[in-house]
């Protein structure tokens, strides 16, 4: 079966993971969000890409839930000692992957290209895809002013109010080559429970890959990120409140108005199934949390169950 994953950052790694341990992952493409892509230090980053890569290879920080384990943060000492703004902290070894897709870009190679050859260099069986080789950046607008994601989410700690999401250079970009393909050869499609507006949303954005979904319709399952009336992780509550939808199963399905056949909410949120079914959509309830390995692969069985 040829599986095709919508994901962002964390909570899709660790599904993702699941995901590799219970089918081929030869049989898995990724298609990885990077409107939290940055340019820091004139260098290119890519944190949602990095994230899901570092997972897959077992290099991921698992404390921190972004890097890379055990590494050393003596550039950004340095920096910081030369009066640049470390808001972004970017370890040692990180910064060599940024280093090296950096020089790639420079040299003409497209970030699909690029993240081809890290995911080989990384060792990963399946197939990582940005979803866009052209610049997408997700702005949030809070009452002071416009800020890019990394800045709201990371310097800004998601203080600030929440009065909009835009995803920048979304209308003239393009699918990633391979994207398209992909999703209309696949037997299953999963939205990972990443953040449905900063994650996903700008996958969502990029022109063709929402009517590519919703024409395989059938085909599509979400897991939900809202559990018990709140985020997972992260500002998805805040900016799906922005954006006048709900903290529940239904607010999300609201999101995704149009793309599922089926969403996966957690045992706490059963009582939203009836109202699911009344838009067309199969509720399957599970134990959504993943909080250790054994609970990423119950979930990643059971939504390839739901395919079956």
């Amino acid at each position: 079966m040829n599986v095709v994953a919508l994901a962002g950052g964390t909570g899709a790694a660790k599904l993702l993971r699941g995901l590799c341990q219970v089918m081929p992952p030869s049989q898995l493409t990724i298609i990885g969000n990077t409107g939290d892509d940055l340019e820091l230090y004139g260098l290119h980053i890519s944190p949602d890409l990095d994230t899901v890569g570092y997972t897959l290879a077992g290099l991921i920080d698992t404390a921190k839930g972004w890097g890379v384990a055990g590494d050393t943060f003596h550039a950004r000492a340095m920096l910081e000692r030369l009066g640049e703004s470390t808001y972004f902290a970017l370890g040692d070894r990180d910064l060599a992957v940024h280093i090296f897709r950096t020089e790639r870009l420079g040299r003409g190679g497209s970030l699909s290209a690029v993240t081809a050859e890290l995911a080989k260099q990384w060792g990963l069986a399946c197939r990582l895809l940005p979803m866009s080789d052209d610049p997408v950046r997700t702005r949030v607008r809070t009452p002071r002013g416009w800020l890019a994601f990394q800045e709201f989410f990371v310097r800004e700690r998601c203080e600030p109010e929440v009065l909009e999401v835009a995803y920048e250079g979304a209308a003239r970009s393009r699918p990633a080559p391979g994207v398209l393909e992909a999703l209309a050869a696949a037997d299953a499609i999963v939205i990972c429970p990443s953040n449905p507006m900063s994650s996903v949303g700008p996958i969502l954005a990029v022109p063709g890959i929402r009517q590519a979904l919703a024409e395989r319709r059938d085909a599509v399952t979400a897991v939900s990120p809202i559990v018990g009336g709140g985020a997972v992780s992260g500002p998805a509550g805040k900016m799906m409140l922005a954006h006048g939808h709900a903290l529940t199963p239904a607010g999300v399905a609201g999101i995704y108005e149009g793309l599922l056949a089926r969403l996966v909410i957690d045992r706490r949120d059963a009582d939203w199934a009836p109202a699911l079914r009344d838009r067309g959509i199969q509720p399957i309830v599970t134990d959504s949390m993943m909080t250790h390995h054994e609970q990423e692969i119950a979930l990643a069985r059971v939504v390839l169950e739901a395919f079956r």
